[in-house]
C-alpha cells in the first residue's frame, strides 16, 4: 500500500517520502541528511530502504542533506540535466554519488513510474514530477514555479494527488521587509506562485479529477498557513466545490505532515 509522508515543507527545506514502508523514493532532500534521517525514523521508515531521490532543482532548500545522503546509503539520484550540472559543478554531489538524468518518459521503481516535468524558476533546469503507483493513482510533485506553464497543466490534470506551491500572500509580500529586487523575483515568472494563483490552479485541478491537495513551500516571511488554506477554499467555494465532499485540502506544515495512504 502506497503512502506520501511529507517531511520537510518551505524555504528551510523541501523533502517527501513516497512508497511502501518498505521501500520508496524521496522528492528532494533539502534538509541535513541527520534531519532527514531522524525525520525518517519518527515515522518508522529507514533511510537505507529508500532506492532514489529525485531532484527538482540545485536551491539548497532541496538539495542540502543530497551528498551525505545518498553517499551515506547508496542511493541513486535523478534529476535534469541542467541541475545534474550545477550539482556536479558546485560540488553538492561527489564520485560517490551515482546521479544520472531522467528521461522525458521517467523511469520505474519500486512498483513506481516517475516522470519529469519543467517548472519555471530561476534555476537551471528545475523539474516537477508525477508518480503513479502501480494502481494507476497519481500524484504530481509542483513547487518553485511562478507560473502554472503549458506543461505543468498537462502533467497535473488527472491526478488523483496535486503537492502544490502556495507560497506567499501578495499583499503581505508587497508591504514587507524584503528588498525591492527579492520581492520582484518572487512575484516573476520564474519566481513562486501566490495564494491566489494556487487557488485558481485548484479549481481547474478539481474539475478535472484532483480529490487530494496539498499547500506546500509556504513562505514564512510572506504568508500564514490558515490565510493559504482560507484562500485555497473560498476560490473552491465560490466555483461551488465542497470541501471533505469534492476534494480535501491540506496545508503541509515546515517539519512533519499528515501521511497519506492510497
Amino acid at each position: 500500500m502506497t503512502r506520501l509522508y511529507p517531511l520537510f515543507s518551505g524555504s528551510s527545506g523541501n523533502c517527501y517520502y513516497i512508497g511502501s514502508p518498505e521501500r520508496g523514493i524521496l522528492i528532494d532532500a533539502g534538509r541535513s541528511a541527520k534531519q532527514i534521517e531522524n525525520a525518517l525514523s519518527s515515522r518508522e521508515l529507514s533511510p537505507g530502504n529508500i532506492s532514489s531521490i529525485f531532484v527538482t532543482h540545485e536551491h539548497s532548500d532541496h538539495i542540502s542533506g543530497l551528498k551525505v545522503l545518498a553517499s551515506r546509503y547508496g542511493i541513486k539520484v535523478y534529476t535534469s540535466a541542467g541541475t545534474l550540472k550545477q550539482l556536479k559543478q558546485k560540488n553538492y554531489i561527489n564520485e560517490k554519488v551515482n546521479a544520472e538524468v531522467i528521461g522525458a518518459d521517467g523511469i520505474e521503481t519500486d512498483e513506481m513510474k516517475i516522470c519529469p516535468f519543467r517548472i519555471s524558476h530561476d534555476c537551471a533546469e528545475g523539474y516537477g514530477y508525477v508518480v503513479e503507483t502501480s494502481d494507476g493513482r497519481k500524484t504530481a510533485f509542483a513547487t518553485d514555479t511562478g507560473y502554472i506553464t503549458e506543461e505543468m497543466t498537462a502533467a497535473l490534470t488527472g491526478c488523483d494527488t496535486v503537492v502544490i506551491e502556495s507560497n506567499h500572500d501578495v499583499r503581505m509580500l508587497e508591504s514587507g521587509s524584503y528588498p525591492y529586487i527579492l520581492k520582484k523575483r518572487i512575484l516573476s515568472d520564474v519566481g513562486h506562485l501566490s495564494n491566489d494563483t494556487c487557488a485558481a490552479e485548484l479549481v481547474r485541478l478539481v474539475k478535472n479529477g484532483t480529490t487530494r491537495l496539498l499547500l506546500a513551500h509556504l513562505s514564512r516571511e510572506n504568508n500564514m498557513p490558515l490565510l493559504a488554506e482560507q484562500t485555497a477554499k473560498c476560490e473552491l467555494d465560490i466555483n461551488g466545490m465542497k470541501r471533505d465532499i469534492d476534494y480535501i485540502l491540506r496545508v503541509v506544515p515546515e517539519v512533519g505532515g499528515e501521511t497519506l495512504i492510497y
